[in-house]
C-alpha cells in the first residue's frame, strides 16, 4: 500500500512539474500571432520606395487589363480556357479540397455524439430456451481546447485554404496570359508566312526576268542558279513557318481544353499595343499579386502549425457522457428504468514519448523558417519581374523605332535596285541582297510588335491586379 502511494505521489509530482514547465509552450494569442507573422514577412523583404527602372507616366487603362487589347476574339478564347483548361480544373479542385479540410478541422472544436444499436441472442448448448436482448447507447465527448491546440489547427487549415484560393486565382491569371501570348504567336506565324509568300512572289518575278535576260544573252547561268537557290530557300522557310503556326495552334488548343488538331480559326491581325499600366510602388504588389498572398498565408499556416505542436506537449482535457439501455423487448428498450447514464472527465498528460513531441516542435519551427524564405523568394522574384518588364518596355519601344527606320529605308532601296536591275544597271546578286534585307526588316519589325504585346502581358501578370 505504501509503495502504491509512493508511486502515485511521484507521478503526481511529475505531472504538476510538467504542467508548470510546459506552460511556456502555450500558443500565442490571435493578435500576438498576427503581429509575429507581419513582422516575419516584413523583415524578410526589403521593398524599395520606388522602382529603379523608368516608369511610364500615369495613363488611364481598363480595370480589366486584358480588355485594353480591344480584341473580342481573344477575350472569347480566354473565357473558354477558364471553363475547360485541365490544369485550372485541378487548381480549382485543390482549392475546394483545402476549404473542405478547413471546414473539417473546425469540427474538432465541437462535441461528437454517436449512437449505437445492438441485439444479442443467447442460449444453452443443450437446446434450452434462448434469450434475446436489445441495446441502445448514446455516447458524447468533447475535448476542451484549454491551450488552443485545436484552434491553432483550425487557423492553419484556414490559412492553407486561403493560400490555395490565391493559387487558383493566380492560375487563372497565368492561364489568361499564356492563352494571350500563344494567340499572338499564332497570328505572328500567319503574318510571317504571308511575308514569306510575298517574298516567293518577288523571287518568282525576278526569276522570270532573269530567264528572259539569260535567253537574250544579257545574264549568266550563275544568275539563274542563284535565283533558283534563293527561291528554294524561301520555300523551305515557308514550310518551317507553317509548321510553327500549326505547333502554336496545337498549344493554344490544349490551353483551351480542345483536341490539338491545329484547326482553330485565328485572325491574321495583331492587336494594337495598349498603353503601359501604372506600376505604382513596389510594396503594393506584395498585397496585389495572388502568388505572394499565397506565400504569406503559408507563413501564417506555419506559425499556426508551430503553435499546434507546442500545445500538443500540454495535457488534454475532455468531457464524456454516455447513456445505455438494454431490454429483452424492443418496446421496453427506452424505458427509463432500463437506462444507465454516466458522466466523466478525462485528463491525458504526456509523460514520456521518446522526444517525439519536442521534435515535432523543432520540425514545425524549421518549416516556419522555410515558409518565410519562400515568401522572400516570391517577393524578390516579383520585384525582378516588374523591373525587367519596365526596362523591356523601353528597350522594345526603341527597337521598334529603329527597325521601322530599317524597314522603310530597305524597302526604298529595294524599289530602286529593282528598277536598276531591269535596266541592266546593277547585278542580280546585289539586287537579291537588297531585296532579302528589305524582307528581313519587315519580318523583324513584325517580331518586335509581337514581342511588345507579350511584354505588355508579362507586365500585367507581374503587377497583379484585375484580369
Amino acid at each position: 500500500m505504501n509503495k502504491q502511494i509512493s508511486v502515485f505521489a511521484i507521478l503526481s509530482t511529475h505531472f504538476f512539474s510538467l504542467l508548470i514547465l510546459t506552460s511556456c509552450a502555450t500558443p500565442m494569442q490571435t493578435e500576438e500571432r498576427e503581429q509575429a507573422i507581419n513582422k516575419a514577412v516584413n523583415e524578410s523583404v526589403d521593398a524599395p520606395e520606388v522602382w529603379s527602372a523608368e516608369v511610364a507616366k500615369h495613363v488611364d487603362v481598363p480595370t480589366r487589363w486584358l480588355q485594353s487589347f480591344n480584341d473580342p476574339e481573344l477575350l472569347k478564347l480566354i473565357d473558354e480556357g477558364k471553363k475547360n483548361n485541365i490544369d485550372l480544373q485541378m487548381a480549382a479542385a485543390n482549392m475546394d479540397k483545402a476549404w473542405l479540410l478547413a471546414k473539417q478541422s473546425g469540427a474538432a472544436l465541437k462535441p461528437t455524439v454517436d449512437l449505437s444499436l445492438d441485439r444479442n441472442q443467447s442460449g444453452s448448448a443443450e437446446g434450452g430456451a434462448s434469450q434475446s436482448n436489445v441495446g441502445v447507447g448514446l455516447q458524447a465527448s468533447w475535448e476542451l481546447d484549454m491551450w488552443g491546440r485545436l484552434r491553432a489547427g483550425v487557423h492553419a487549415a484556414d490559412a492553407r485554404a486561403v493560400s490555395a484560393q490565391a493559387d487558383y486565382i493566380f492560375a487563372q491569371y497565368s492561364l489568361s496570359a499564356n492563352i494571350a501570348k500563344t494567340y499572338f504567336k499564332v497570328i505572328e506565324a500567319k503574318l510571317q508566312a504571308n511575308i514569306t509568300r510575298k517574298n516567293l512572289q518577288i523571287l518568282e518575278k525576278t526569276m522570270r526576268i532573269t530567264q528572259v535576260k539569260y535567253a537574250n544573252g544579257d545574264s549568266s547561268g550563275q544568275d539563274v542558279a542563284l535565283n533558283k537557290a534563293n527561291l528554294a530557300a524561301a520555300k523551305e522557310q515557308l514550310i518551317t513557318i507553317e509548321g510553327s503556326e500549326r505547333d502554336a495552334l496545337r498549344a493554344l488548343e490544349v490551353l483551351l481544353g480542345r483536341y490539338p488538331n491545329a484547326t482553330l480559326d485565328i485572325p491574321d491581325m495583331l492587336s494594337d499595343l495598349p498603353p503601359p499600366p501604372p506600376a505604382g510602388i513596389p510594396s503594393e504588389i506584395l498585397e496585389r499579386r495572388p502568388d505572394i498572398v499565397s506565400a504569406e498565408r503559408q507563413v501564417a499556416a506555419a506559425f499556426d502549425a508551430t503553435d499546434q505542436a507546442k500545445a500538443a506537449q500540454l495535457p488534454r482535457f475532455s468531457l464524456t457522457a454516455s447513456a445505455n439501455s438494454a431490454s429483452s423487448s424492443l418496446s421496453d428498450v427506452l424505458n427509463p428504468a432500463n437506462t444507465v447514464w454516466q458522466l466523466g472527465a478525462n485528463l491525458i498528460a504526456p509523460l514520456f514519448d521518446g522526444g517525439r513531441r519536442e521534435i515535432d516542435v523543432e520540425i514545425a519551427t524549421v518549416e516556419q523558417k522555410q515558409a518565410i524564405a519562400n515568401y522572400r523568394n516570391k517577393a524578390l522574384t516579383a520585384f525582378s519581374e516588374v523591373e525587367k518588364n519596365l526596362d523591356q518596355s523601353r528597350v522594345l519601344a526603341n527597337r521598334e523605332t529603329a527597325l521601322s527606320d530599317v524597314q522603310r529605308h530597305s524597302s526604298k532601296a529595294y524599289r530602286i535596285a529593282e528598277l536598276r536591275y531591269k535596266e541592266g544597271e546593277t547585278e542580280l546578286l546585289e539586287t537579291l541582297q537588297i531585296q532579302q534585307q528589305a524582307i528581313a526588316a519587315e519580318s523583324n519589325l513584325l517580331s518586335i510588335k509581337r514581342s511588345q504585346l507579350e511584354q505588355r502581358i508579362n507586365m500585367y501578370l507581374s503587377l497583379g491586379g484585375s484580369w
